[in-house]
Order: C-alpha cells, then structure tokens, then sequence
C-alpha cells in the first residue's frame, strides 16, 4: 500500500505523514509548481501548474490497495476506479455508494453559481475535523497492515 497524497491545500498533510511514518508506509505528495510541499518522511512529486495536473497525475499514479487523500470529488471518483481507498480531509471515506451523489451535488452547485447563484465557502476548520481525520487514518492503516 501506498498513501497518496493531494496535498494542495491540504489541511491535513502533517498529521498523514505522520502516520505514515509511524506505520512505515510509503506516503507521497502530489502538488505542482505553484504550491511545492516537503515533508520529511514523505516523496514530494511535483507535477506541472494547471488546474488538474495534480488530480490527473494521481489518477495515473494510484493502484488497487492504494489509499488517496483528497477532497476533490472527481479525484476520488477516478481513484475508486481503480479499486483505491479513497479519504476526504475530514476522515469520512468515499465509496461507490455515494461518489455519485457527491459528483452531482458538485454538479448542481455549479450550475447555480453559474447562473449567479452565490454559495458560502467551507467553514473554518476545527479541531475536531483533525481529530476525526487522525482516527480515520489510523484504523485505515492498522486494517492495512493487519488485515
């Protein structure tokens, strides 16, 4: 298993390479040019500016087993293809039962901004967002390496 990381403007990559270290998996950050992450303890793969480099070369990068950290909905529906466990930043999985209503609700949300509609950004994030991340992770590995 390796842990693939779509690490920008990923709130939660400290406490994944963490982990990963701690487990002794291999973790990678994938980022481009304008957002360049290091992290001791992890492979930072920088892949070109664009709007889905990152995500492409992560749906091309990832294998069955995998496990993907990403809250970008069309990431996580290319990374369930290929059989890959995939994580959102707040520690609920992404699974095939609801990538669909996820992908629709992006879709939806959309349009009405595009007809100008005006939608409200993400809440500040909470200490608690982190925590229930961390337990995610750590059962996810744990299963990984013991089951």
């Amino acid at each position: 298993m390796n842990v693939l990381i779509d690490a920008d403007a990923c709130p939660v990559v400290s406490i994944a390479v963490s982990l990963c270290t701690a487990y002794q998996i291999p973790c990678y950050l994938l980022c481009d040019t304008a957002h360049r992450i290091e992290h001791t303890g992890a492979v930072t793969l920088v892949c070109d500016k664009g709007a889905d480099s990152v995500d492409f070369a992560i749906a091309n990068r990832v294998k069955s087993g995998d496990l993907v950290i990403t809250q970008d909905y069309g990431v996580a529906s290319m990374c369930l293809a290929k059989n890959a466990c995939v994580l959102h930043q707040d520690g609920w999985t992404y699974t095939n039962e609801n990538i669909d209503a996820l992908l629709f609700q992006r879709h939806e949300s959309r349009q009405y901004r595009a007809s100008g509609g005006r939608t409200k950004g993400p809440k500040k994030r909470t200490s608690a967002q982190d925590a229930a991340f961390q337990q995610s992770l750590e059962q996810m590995l744990q299963k990984a390496l013991h089951g």
